[in-house]
């Protein structure tokens, strides 16, 4: 007899081998209907497996449907080969490559004669429905690799064939067929194309073959796939909301910043964008100067002997610049941290200056790949708001309680409420010792606990130096950024020879923390912008208030009101123009400004102007000292 154990602790026995299939119908018609896949086994042991996987001794399963997140992922993987099906379908001709799974979808990379066009990619989104709608079972076979390979060559399929023979000799390897299309594929897929009926090809995009830029170009198409209408409206909602919302097209439309081919990677901030940046800067050097951050200036270029002692060079050195003078290498640095510990190290240091808080606006340079590169989230040269703390193993605690609930009110200050918290733990490729790393991880967790917050442990991905808790913030929209980092690092001091006097009068080596709130500036900016799609609270705003006057007679007024509210510190500009009064309010609401100030007879009489705020709100006829006031609340509650 077969056992096996269902997710509700329940039992089945057979007294033959069955497949997944069998026993979802065993269980009822509806969940056989429902059933995509299963997961067999327990824990790390488990494993995902088509509805035809046979069951020959006792094990645990669970049913996969589209309410399960693997569920989702077989009809994405699945999705990706019905793409290739109906591109084959249309053009015999194309070869297929590779067609893997990615965040909200799916892509397939093809090889074709001449690019794909948007009729063409409508014409095989239809193609797809219908050999959807045809419920095609997919069958897995097994071959061995030389069979395999000869298989595809006889196919004419000369990248699939390249796949395969890089594969041991003595390995078998599965296909995966639907109709007249057969494919390599691990698996699992789901059962029957049929099960595939809410998806969207999105674009057209270059890609090289096995990501090389010495390989020839392939064309990727991608697309997306859901486990239902909705969930498939609601993604192409967003993604309609998020094109609105591009930073790279707000930040041309507000004049904030441009990207140019002459510097590519690099950002050319505009005086709007640079005001901008400069709110963002000064907001976070007060709050170095309010918790106990000295602020410190490092050198662009440091000797590449540096990077070695640290172990950067031997693990980022392909994304380093480097440069060459009088016969010393040097590199342009990727991060601040050497630098703090050569600072740290200058003079002899105390218990008594512990923790000792370093904290600095360092630009950075990395050695990004071209197709990286997107707009001003991804770049070559960035400021990191870096910090770095000098401590002992006993304020560590502390520090990383205090640092998340600091990290927590800045990013609330910027319109940002919810968090996800992660403890990324030691890789297989580290330094130090796996005592220090042990209680290095548990103070990460520790710490996250006494700041009364939830978190989930990410395995192995920790930097080679130490673990790390990485704050996630979730947008608008609900994507998420990694920004905020807090690493534990006992091994950096050691190779840079750091120390202190404890107490008892012994030298010992301090732990340096290393921790960012916004991280890149640049990249920050990027997510501020589409947070609030442009139109930033009146503390962020390049410009907070425009006053508008609606003849000439009113020129003069307008200028007071202006030059009054600029000596009270407002970022404020005067629209003189010989313009209707409709056009300007109408191009500065463009322009995102959060108050307009109008300007006619009355209001000069009086000394008042009239208020508009953002968002076509009418807000009525002010004094201009009671504006002022109700800017000046905005402001300091970041509104």
């Amino acid at each position: 007899m077969i056992k096996i154990t269902l997710p509700d602790g329940s039992q089945r026995e057979y007294d033959q081998a069955v497949t997944v299939a069998d026993v979802a119908a065993s269980i009822g018609a509806g969940l056989a209907k429902a059933a995509l896949g299963g997961r067999v086994g327990e824990g790390a042991d488990a494993k995902l497996v088509d509805t035809s996987h046979r069951i020959d001794a006792d094990t645990t399963l669970a049913i996969v449907t589209d309410k399960d997140p693997a569920g989702l992922e077989l009809i994405r993987h699945s999705t990706a080969h019905l793409l290739a099906y109906a591109v084959k379908e249309l053009f015999p001709e194309a070869q297929v490559t590779i067609g893997p799974v990615i965040e909200n979808g799916f892509y397939y990379d093809f090889a074709y004669k001449r690019p794909f066009t948007p009729e063409d990619l409508a014409a095989i989104e239809a193609r797809m429905q219908e050999l959807a709608k045809k419920d095609e079972p997919v069958a897995r076979r097994v071959l061995p690799r030389d069979e395999a390979v000869a298989y595809f060559k006889g196919l004419g399929e000369h990248y699939k064939a390249e796949i395969i023979a890089s594969i041991p000799s003595n390995e078998d390897v599965s296909l995966y067929r639907e109709g007249a299309f057969e494919d390599l594929c691990r698996g699992p897929h789901v059962p029957s194309t049929g099960k595939l009926k809410h998806f969207k090809l999105m674009k057209v995009a270059g890609a090289y073959w096995r990501g090389d830029h010495r390989n020839e170009m392939l064309q990727r198409i991608y697309g997306t796939a859901w486990a239902s209408k909705e969930d498939l409206q609601n993604h192409l909602r967003m993604l309609e909301e998020a094109e609105k919302r591009d930073h790279r097209k707000l930040g041309r439309e507000l004049d904030l910043f441009h990207l140019d081919e002459h510097s590519p990677g690099t950002v050319f901030w505009h005086p709007k964008g640079w005001t901008l940046w400069q709110e963002v800067e000064q907001y976070m050097r007060r709050v170095y100067r309010d918790n106990g951050y000295l602020e410190v200036k490092g050198p662009q270029i440091l000797d590449q002997s540096l990077w070695e002692k640290t172990g950067h060079w031997g693990k980022y050195r392909e994304n380093m610049f480097t440069t060459e003078s009088e016969k010393r290498e040097y590199a342009l640095k990727p991060m601040n941290c050497p630098g703090h510990l050569l600072i740290f190290k200058q003079g002899i240091k105390s218990y008594r200056d512990l923790p000792l808080r370093f904290g600095e606006f360092g630009q950075c340079h990395r050695n990004e790949p071209t197709g990286g590169l997107h707009g001003i989230m991804r770049v070559r040269a960035f400021t990191q708001d870096d910090g770095h703390v000098f401590c002992t193993e006993e304020q560590v605690l502390a520090e990383c309680a205090a640092f998340t609930t600091l990290l927590q009110q800045v990013y609330k200050d910027f319109g940002f409420t919810q968090i996800i918290y992660k403890v990324a733990t030691r890789p297989d490729a580290r330094i130090g010792s796996d005592e220090s790393w042990e209680r290095a991880e548990q103070a990460l967790m520790e710490g996250l606990r006494r700041s009364g917050v939830d978190f989930e442990i990410a395995p192995g991905e920790g930097a080679f130096y130490g673990p790390k808790v990485e704050y996630t913030l979730k947008d608008a929209l609900g994507r998420q950024w990694q920004c905020g980092t807090m690493q534990i690092d006992p091994n950096m001091p050691e190779r840079l020879d750091a120390e202190y006097v404890a107490e008892d009068g012994s030298r010992k080596r301090p732990l340096m923390l290393h921790r960012a709130i916004v991280g890149s500036l640049e990249r920050f900016i990027g997510i501020l912008i589409e947070q609030h799609a442009g139109a930033l609270p009146a503390w962020l705003a390049p410009t907070q208030v425009v006053v508008a006057n609606i003849t000439e007679a009113h020129a003069n007024y307008v200028a007071e009101v202006a030059k009054t509210l600029q000596k009270q510190g407002v970022r404020v500009a005067a629209d003189l123009r010989n313009e209707k009064i409709t056009y300007k309010i109408r191009e500065h609401s463009l322009q995102k400004v959060p108050y307009i100030l109008v300007a006619g007879d009355k209001e000069k009489a009086s000394g008042a102007v009239a208020v508009r705020a953002r968002g076509n709100q009418d807000l009525g006829v002010m004094a201009l000292d009671d504006f002022a006031r109700k800017l000046a609340d905005d402001i300091a509650h970041k509104v």
